[in-house]
């Protein structure tokens, strides 16, 4: 797995993350596409993780005004899940979060279905939950 980051919405690494959002949140789960493409594109780090030089799965990283980094829009394609590719994609997030937006804590809004994955990787659920898009959702958070 090899992972490359961009801020530039014009490359192919962020056209590639768009790529994969697109099947995963628009196709998938039936999100408004003004809803997924947002104001935000511009001013976040975009990651994409390749395999074998295919675009498999991507996130997108906030730096918030204080120590903390929102993760955004995690997804891996279908035909790649439940093969630890998100775990390598989330430890990469944790290894950029630290070393190049220097935060102390990470943060993210999951999908009810994917409060357990979290978990396993260190994350906590915190407040209620509520619906992003039609979808049922937490807040979690984890300290660097």
């Amino acid at each position: 797995m090899h992972f490359l980051t961009t801020t530039d919405t014009s490359s192919q690494i962020y056209l590639d993350a768009i790529e994969i959002r697109k099947i995963v949140f628009i196709e998938e789960q039936q999100v408004d596409e003004s809803l997924e493409i947002d104001d935000l594109e511009d001013k976040t780090l975009h990651i994409v993780g390749y395999e074998d030089k295919l675009p498999v799965c991507t996130a997108r990283l906030l730096k918030k005004e204080d120590d903390t980094v929102k993760i955004q829009r995690v997804a891996v394609l279908a035909a790649y899940r439940k093969q630890g590719i998100g775990r390598l994609l989330l430890e990469q997030i944790e290894k950029i979060a630290k070393k190049q937006l220097n935060a102390s804590h990470l943060a993210l809004d999951s999908q009810d279905h994917a409060i357990s994955f979290y978990e396993k990787i260190g994350y906590s659920v915190k407040g209620d939950g509520f619906l992003d898009a039609g979808i049922p959702h937490h807040y979690m958070h984890k300290a660097l």
